[in-house]
């Protein structure tokens, strides 16, 4: 059996994050090693951006560009810096000691060592788990009211969930689209006071309580034309004419690796100091959307991304 390569920089997960890393540390002459994922939750080399199809509010696109083509732009400029990228899962990784150890390959036959590691394995969108849904996707059916609520502009939406990120996607909504819906399964939110006020007094914002999505219509159009929407006390099916649906009921961060190695917060997304992409073990850097809750733009993920190569270079400038 050969020889674990030892890596200066491993980055784990190419989204904007992942290959913004791998673009900074190619540049600083690190010869970063990123594992691109293959299908390792659902997600798929590019991240969230590949089951997007129009990219509208990203910088330096007038027109919009579909998220493989973005995606794409980001993986050619990391290889022609120089950074070497794999499609693989990581399997497992030891962060006791340093090297850090990284298992690839469905049988963890391929062992890597780091000197230090950029987690950008990302998070990935809840959905409400409907056929109809899930063929909808990019098609109307969306986890990011900010991402594509401009594609809906002056259509009649609705927004499912109870908590703050559900208040949130609805309220800006209601500055783009027509009416909005918000649809939650309980007679009560979970969200904040302040953002419950803020939504009951948007005249363009209807509240259906107790109400679940029984149906998103229609996949033969391969576009969303209306909800079937049942009464949880009734048990009345109606239904609700809208163009799109946008889920609001969370994220899970892709963390499941790192758990009893790395600190999370409660929600399960990685601890990061202030200021930094430092985790809780020194050398292993988090950017993206796996430690970020607040915002998850490609925008502020490739931001990370750029932060997490160059403290990666400052601690191995620092050790030599």
């Amino acid at each position: 059996m050969s020889e674990p390569r030892l890596h200066n920089v491993l980055i784990i997960g190419s989204g904007p994050a992942g290959l913004t890393a791998a673009i900074y540390a190619a540049r600083a002459n690190l010869k970063p090693f990123c594992i691109e994922g293959f299908n390792s939750g659902g997600l798929i080399p590019g991240g969230q951006l590949m089951f997007t199809s129009d990219v509208e509010n990203y910088p330096g696109f007038a027109k919009s560009v579909s998220g493989q083509e973005l995606m794409g732009a980001f993986r050619a400029q990391a290889e022609h810096q120089g950074a070497e990228l794999v499609i693989g899962d990581v399997q497992k990784v030891d962060l006791s000691s340093r090297p850090f150890k990284v298992w690839v390959g469905e049988d963890e036959n391929e062992l890597h060592l780091a000197k230090t590691i950029i987690v950008a394995t990302g998070a990935r969108a809840n959905y409400i788990g409907l056929p109809s849904e899930d063929k909808l996707k990019n098609k109307g059916v969306s986890a990011c009211a900010v991402c594509d609520g401009a594609l809906y502009r002056g259509q009649d939406v609705a927004v499912v969930g109870g908590g703050d990120t559900a208040m949130e996607e609805a309220s800006y909504l209601a500055g783009l689209c027509g009416k909005v819906t918000l649809i939650h399964r309980r007679d009560d939110f979970r969200a904040s006071r302040v953002m419950q006020e803020r939504v009951r007094k948007n005249p363009k914002i209807k509240l259906l309580m107790s109400h679940v999505v029984d149906e998103v219509l229609d996949p033969a159009e391969e576009r969303v034309t209306a909800l079937r929407v049942r009464d949880l006390k009734s048990d009345r099916v109606s239904t609700l004419p809208v163009g799109a649906l946008f889920v609001a009921i969370g994220h899970t961060p892709m963390t499941d690796l790192f758990k009893g190695q790395l600190e999370t917060h409660p929600n399960g997304y990685l601890k990061i100091e202030l200021g930094s992409t430092r985790t809780s073990v020194p050398g292993v850097f988090a950017a993206g959307d796996v430690a970020d809750w607040t915002y998850r733009q490609a925008v502020t993920a490739a931001g990370t991304g750029c932060m997490a190569a160059l403290d990666a270079e400052r601690f191995l400038q620092a050790e030599h």
